[in-house]
């Protein structure tokens, strides 16, 4: 991930500080200016904003305000501080949680994150608390029938980072499959060639063209699949359209950073200077 700009100590309010031109044909919301600044996530902005940590034109700025590209905005350092307390966790999901909310008497995966399920071999020197829990998100879903890699983190900017709408993070699965409605064993050997290059550009979900994907054969059975996007059971859908049923599920890797040997259930938490 890209280094974000850097934050500067906001001077103090002058007389008569111009307020933000929220005439401007060109003026946003001042929490998405400091999103597209790559500071932080809106949400994020908000409580900057609530907390008095934010300036326009030297002024303490207020929720709402909208500002144009000639309005010079600053940010306390109290932020920065803050911000440099939020975690991102790497979890190495089991079948059965859902990413997200409780649902259908299913648990979220966040219920996994306590001292007992820590990864014994993190490197990482941050040690678990629970205030680390508040605001955790899952950044990106896993299905509650697939397994692998999850990232649940507090900070605005991963997330933006990994499923904003601009987003190309690659994220890459291993894949089980059987011929639909076959008893076949050798998969890879019965699957027409022209169907497998569907897969990997061709095919369209929810009324819009995918993009294009990278799509092999690890073994008779089991197919490497990386996407740049992340529409909602993706994967299943995509080989329901080729005559293939997905019979296991699991995501190795997001961007450069990988599942490797983290034990299923278990997690750790993004290192230092890793970057996805």
């Amino acid at each position: 991930m890209s280094t974000p700009p850097t934050f500067r100590r906001a001077p103090r309010p002058e007389q008569g500080a111009a307020p933000a031109s929220s005439a401007a044909t060109d003026a946003v919301r001042l929490n998405k200016r400091l999103a597209d600044m790559g500071l932080c996530s809106r949400r994020e902005a908000d409580e900057w904003i609530e907390r008095g940590w934010v300036r326009v034109n030297g002024a303490p700025a207020v929720m709402g305000v909208k500002v144009g590209p000639q309005d010079k905005v600053t940010v306390e350092r109290q932020a920065e501080a803050a911000q440099a307390q939020r975690v991102t966790i790497l979890l190495n999901k089991p079948m059965g949680y859902v990413s997200g909310q409780a649902e259908d008497g299913h648990q979220p995966a966040v219920v996994l994150i306590n001292a007992q399920s820590h990864w014994r071999e993190d490197r990482s020197r941050t040690r678990f608390a629970p205030h680390q829990l508040r605001g955790l998100a899952p950044a990106g879903r896993l299905d509650i029938d697939s397994v692998g890699l999850l990232v649940l983190t507090q900070d605005g900017r991963i997330a933006r980072h990994l499923i904003g709408q601009d987003s190309e993070i690659e994220k890459e699965y291993l894949v089980r499959v059987a011929l639909d409605g076959a008893e076949a064993k050798n998969t890879q050997a019965q699957f027409p060639p022209e169907k497998l290059a569907l897969l990997r550009h061709g095919l369209h979900l929810d009324g819009q063209p995918l993009k294009p994907a990278k799509v092999s054969w690890q073994n008779e059975e089991q197919l490497r699949i990386v996407l740049r996007e992340g529409k909602k059971r993706q994967i299943r859908r995509m080989c329901e359209q080729v005559g293939l049923k997905v019979v296991g599920l699991k995501r190795i890797r997001i961007g450069s950073v990988v599942l490797g040997q983290l034990p299923v259930g278990q997690w750790r938490y993004l290192g230092e200077h890793e970057r996805f």
